[in-house]
C-alpha cells in the first residue's frame, strides 16, 4: 500500500507535489485543534469527577458520626455484639473512601488531613477492640461509657470536622482550578483557530505562487540536462531565478567543465596506465634475470646437482606462469605470494651466500585482492639496491598486517639502504607521479597501479636509513573476489 501511494506521489507533477506537501501541513493543525478541543472537554469532566469525589467525601462526613457513635452505643449495652454491629463495615468503607480519595491526590493540607482521618480511624478499631475486651468481664458497662464518651465521640468529632475541613479546602481548589483550565484551554482553542485559519489562507495562496517560481526554471534545467545528457558539452546554464536555483544553476555549468576535465585526464591516465604495464612486463620479463638463471640452472647440471635443477626448473616455469596468469591483472594476496615465493627461491641458489629470506603471511589476509606482480619488483630492489650493495648476509622479510578497513604488507631488508637526499628523491617521484631520471621504476609503477585501481589514497610508502636497511609499506583495502 505505501509502495503504491508512494508511486503516485513521485509521479506527479513538481507543482502538484509541492502543493500536495501544503495540504499535508493541514492535518497536523486540524488534529491539534481537536486535541484542544478533547483536552477542554477532557478537562471539564476531570473537574466533575473531582466534584463528586467531593460529594462522596461529604456524605461520608455527615453519617459516619451518628451511625459510629450509634453502633458503639449499642455494643456496650449489650443490644448487639461486634459481629452483629455495623462498626466494622463503617470502618471498612470509611477506609476504603479515604484510599480513594488519596488516589484523587490534592493540596498538599489535605493529604495530611487525609492522613490524620486514616489514624483516627485506626483509633477507633483500638477503642472498639477495648470496649470487647471489657464486655468479657463483669462491672466494666462505666469504662465502656468512658471510653465511648472520651475516646470514640472525641474522635468521631474530629472525623467529621477533619473531612468538612477537606472538602471546604478540595471544592475550593477544584473551583480555582476548573476557572484556570476553562480559561486556558478557551485561549488555546481562539488561538489554534485563529493560526488554522490564517495558515490556511497563506498556504492556499502560496502553493499557487511557490510551485509556478520554483517549475519554471527547473524546466529550463531540465533542458539543459538534456542536452548535456545527449552528449553537448558545450551548453552553459543561464538561470538565475533565486538564489537557490541560481547555485543550481552555477553548479551544474561546473559540473560540465569537471566532466570535460575529466574526459581529458581519463585519455591521460589510460595512456599513463598503459605505458606503466608495459614498463612492468618489460622490467619483469627481463632476459638478464633469465639468461643468469639458465646459467646457474647449467652450472649446477654440470656439477651433477640433479636435486636443485629440478628444483630451479619447478620455480622458473612457476614464476613466469604467476607473471602471465592468463591475463589477469587482479589476483589474490595468495597467488601473488606464490610467484614472489617462485622469485625468491630462484635468487637463493644464486645468491645462498649473501642472501637468505623470510615470508610470514597471515591466511586471513590471502584472499584479499592485489594487482598482479606487486611484491616481486619491491623484493627485486631489496636484492639488487640494498643487500648487494652491503658487506656480509642480508635478509629479506616479507610480513602483513591489517586493520577494519585496510591490509597492509611489508617488504624490508637490513640491506645498505638510501641517503636522505636520495629517499626525499623516491618519495617525492612516488608523491609526483613523474618516473623522474634515475628513480626506481620497480617501485613507481607498482604505487602507480595499485593508485590506479583502488585510488590515490592507496599505494605504498618508503622509509630508509643508510647502513641500516629499507622498509616499504603496501597498503591495499580489503577487497575480494564477488
Amino acid at each position: 500500500m505505501l509502495k503504491k501511494i508512494k508511486k503516485i506521489f513521485y509521479n506527479v507533477t513538481l507543482t502538484k507535489r509541492i502543493r500536495y506537501s501544503y495540504y499535508l501541513i493541514l492535518i497536523p493543525m486540524m488534529i491539534f485543534t481537536v486535541i484542544c478541543v478533547s483536552s477542554l472537554i477532557m478537562g471539564i469532566r476531570t473537574s466533575d469527577d473531582m466534584v463528586n469525589s467531593a460529594a462522596v467525601a461529604s456524605d461520608f462526613s455527615l453519617e459516619f458520626k451518628d451511625d459510629f457513635d450509634y453502633e458503639a452505643y449499642l455494643l456496650i449495652v449489650g443490644n448487639k455484639t461486634l459481629q452483629e454491629s455495623k462498626l466494622e463495615e463503617l470502618l471498612y468503607d470509611a477506609t476504603q473512601i479515604v484510599d480513594e480519595l488519596e488516589k484523587l491526590g490534592g493540596s498538599k493540607e489535605n493529604i495530611e488531613r487525609l492522613k490524620s482521618i486514616r489514624k483516627y480511624l485506626d483509633n477507633l478499631r483500638i477503642y472498639i477492640n477495648r470496649i470487647e475486651e471489657n464486655l468479657g468481664e463483669t462491672d466494666n458497662y462505666e469504662k465502656n461509657i468512658e471510653i465511648w464518651k472520651n475516646d470514640v465521640q472525641i474522635v468521631t468529632g474530629l472525623v467529621q470536622e477533619n473531612m468538612s475541613e477537606y472538602i471546604y479546602y478540595e471544592i475550593r481548589d477544584i473551583q480555582r482550578s476548573k476557572e484556570a483550565e476553562a480559561h486556558m484551554y478557551k485561549n488555546i482553542l481562539k488561538i489554534s483557530i485563529i493560526a488554522f485559519l490564517a495558515s490556511a489562507i497563506v498556504i492556499i495562496i502560496f502553493s499557487y505562487m511557490i510551485p509556478n517560481s520554483i517549475t519554471k526554471p527547473v524546466y529550463e534545467l531540465c533542458d539543459v540536462t538534456n542536452q548535456i545528457a545527449n552528449g553537448d558539452l558545450t551548453v552553459r546554464s543561464n538561470v538565475d531565478a533565486g538564489a537557490e536555483i541560481g547555485a543550481l544553476s552555477d553548479s551544474l555549468n561546473v559540473m560540465v567543465d569537471k566532466i570535460n576535465e575529466l574526459l581529458v585526464q581519463m585519455k591521460e591516465e589510460q595512456i599513463r596506465l598503459r605505458k606503466a604495464e608495459l614498463e612492468l612486463l618489460q622490467s619483469q620479463i627481463n632476459p638478464h634475470f633469465l639468461y643468469n638463471t639458465l646459467g646457474t640452472i647449467m652450472w649446477l647440471a654440470e656439477g651433477g646437482d640433479r636435486k636443485t635443477v629440478v628444483s630451479m626448473v619447478g620455480s622458473l616455469s612457476d614464476f613466469f606462469r604467476a607473471s602471465l596468469n592468463q591475463g589477469k591483472e587482479i589476483v589474490t594476496i595468495k597467488e601473488e605470494l606464490n610467484h614472489v615465493r617462485s622469485y625468491l627461491e630462484i635468487q637463493q641458489v644464486r645468491y645462498m651466500d649473501i642472501m637468505e629470506y623470510e615470508i610470514d603471511i597471515p591466511e586471513s589476509v590471502h584472499e584479499y585482492l592485489i594487482p598482479k606482480i606487486t611484491i616481486q619488483p619491491l623484493v627485486e630492489n631489496s636484492l639488487y639496491h640494498g643487500i648487494k650493495n652491503k658487506r656480509g648476509k642480508g635478509k629479506i622479510i616479507i610480513t602483513a598486517s591489517e586493520d577494519k578497513d585496510n591490509a597492509y604488507i611489508t617488504v624490508s631488508d637490513n640491506g645498505i639502504g638510501m641517503k636522505e637526499e636520495r629517499l626525499a628523491q623516491v618519495i617525492k617521484a612516488i608523491k609526483d607521479k613523474e618516473a623522474a631520471e634515475n628513480q626506481i621504476y620497480g617501485v613507481y609503477n607498482v604505487n602507480e597501479r595499485i593508485a590506479l585501481k583502488f585510488g590515490d589514497e592507496y599505494g605504498i610508502s618508503i622509509e630508509s636509513e643508510y647502513g641500516v636497511g629499507t622498509r616499504v609499506q603496501i597498503k591495499l583495502p580489503k577487497t575480494k573476489l564477488e
